[in-house]
């Protein structure tokens, strides 16, 4: 498969992009079984309805992943380096929630080889669960 790697002269600041996914209890659990995380509050209903979310909730980095697949296949896109990331968890995700993960570029510098990028994600009503910056490269080209 030949892939056409993004090149700094494809982005621009102000450029933006984004991607939805539902929140499935089958996402929940693959998250678990690849990290191992088994927190009650994401796995136990009678223990999650005890705390003040009143219901579980989703694992935090589950929702903070979808950035990755942002920086990897929509923005910056094919040849992205994941950097850096900051991550402020504002509200709970639950099982059903419906998230937009969006990106906007707010920085380009080719000489220094970085691409900063505000980065959040908000809820099926539109309230933002997580809010961060993200920091990406590229590559410079592929063996041949």
């Amino acid at each position: 498969m030949t892939y056409q790697l993004t090149t700094y002269n494809d982005l621009k600041v102000g450029q933006t992009a984004f991607l939805q996914k539902t929140i499935t209890q089958e996402d929940l659990s693959l998250f678990i079984k690849i990290t191992g995380d088994e927190n009650p509050l994401h796995v136990d209903n009678d223990f999650a309805r005890q705390t003040f979310f009143s219901q579980r909730i989703a694992h935090g980095m589950l929702s903070a992943s979808l950035f990755s697949t942002l920086v990897g296949m929509h923005l910056p896109g094919v040849g992205a380096i994941y950097k850096s990331q900051t991550l402020k968890f504002i509200r709970p995700v639950f099982l059903g929630d419906t998230l937009k993960a969006c990106f906007e570029i707010i920085a380009i510098d080719p000489v220094e080889e970085q691409i900063e990028i505000k980065s959040w994600i908000e809820n099926q009503d539109g309230e933002t669960v997580i809010a961060g910056k993200t920091v990406a490269s590229l590559l410079r080209g592929l063996k041949k």
